[in-house]
């Protein structure tokens, strides 16, 4: 809608700049809102948003006794435009990495699309502030912010253990440089081999792993659900080399943080 008409029917017009540093006008406080990414979509509910969501993915599936009270648009790269131009939404919030560019420049023809950009831990707990002031709960924000910097000091450490993160196979797909997975990690001490390849997410064959000197295999449950059946295939490939599974769920960022530490405190019991 036209800026003349909403300053016309009274609408309090607040101008933010996104994480792409893109002016956004949108009403404020912003009433029907559409995530398109899960652990925003998580974190906007812990901010007691219960009534302003009403669109998200149908991969946002936490707080799993709340979502499903917004509409399914569609999934993170392939939205349901019919279904979001039905909402009416007052602002669409995305992420950079989780939806694409195209997608971004379809929305912002009919709506405020405010990006974000979550790439480290610094990224992560700008995310929950700025989250606060784009939806004008600033407090709550802050006290959330609180608690998952709380949370990351008390994670275990790795000694600087060198550690893969495998995300896919068919190639095998491993966290590189420039990720909030590779952030959490090396948080964690882990030494990753992989952050000199390029791209975020490069492909590995066996022989890279082979000669990565590696001490941990992490298979990750998303995107590509590992199993036990597949911690076995690498045993026998990379005998010396500890393979486990590790929830990918645990590397969410936003309100998903705030309840990581026991989690990996518990998981590093496994790798001694």
């Amino acid at each position: 809608m036209e800026l003349k008409k909403l300053f016309k029917r009274g609408v309090n017009l607040k101008q933010i700049f996104d994480h792409l540093n893109r002016p956004i006008n949108y009403s404020f406080p912003p009433k029907r809102i559409i995530s398109l990414a899960p652990a925003i979509t998580e974190t906007l509910y812990h901010l007691s948003l219960e009534d302003e969501i009403v669109g998200r993915t149908r991969f946002c599936k936490y707080p799993e006794d709340k979502v499903n009270n917004a509409l399914n648009v569609g999934g993170t790269k392939d939205i349901k435009l019919e279904r979001i131009h039905s909402l009416k939404p007052d602002l669409i919030i995305a992420e950079k990495e989780e939806n694409t560019k195209e997608i971004v420049e379809t929305l912002e023809k009919h709506y405020p699309v405010f990006v974000f950009e979550v790439q480290s831990i610094t990224d992560s707990l700008r995310m929950v502030n700025h989250l606060g002031e784009l939806i004008g709960r600033q407090n709550k924000a802050k006290s959330l912010h609180d608690n998952i910097e709380k949370s990351f000091t008390q994670l275990p450490n790795a000694q600087q253990k060198r550690a893969a993160y495998m995300i896919w196979q068919r190639p095998y797909m491993v966290v590189g440089k420039n990720t909030y997975i590779q952030s959490l990690l090396s948080h964690m001490g882990f030494v990753n081999p992989f952050v000199q390849r390029e791209g975020r997410y490069p492909a590995v064959t066996i022989d890279d792993l082979k000669h990565a000197k590696l001490d941990y295999l992490l298979l990750a449950t998303e995107p590509f659900p590992f199993q036990e059946k597949h911690v076995k295939q690498f045993k026998e490939i990379l005998p010396n080399v500890k393979t486990v599974i590790i929830d990918g769920e645990m590397f969410w960022y936003g309100a998903k943080a705030t309840n990581i530490a026991p989690y990996f405190q518990d998981f590093f019991t496994q790798l001694t």
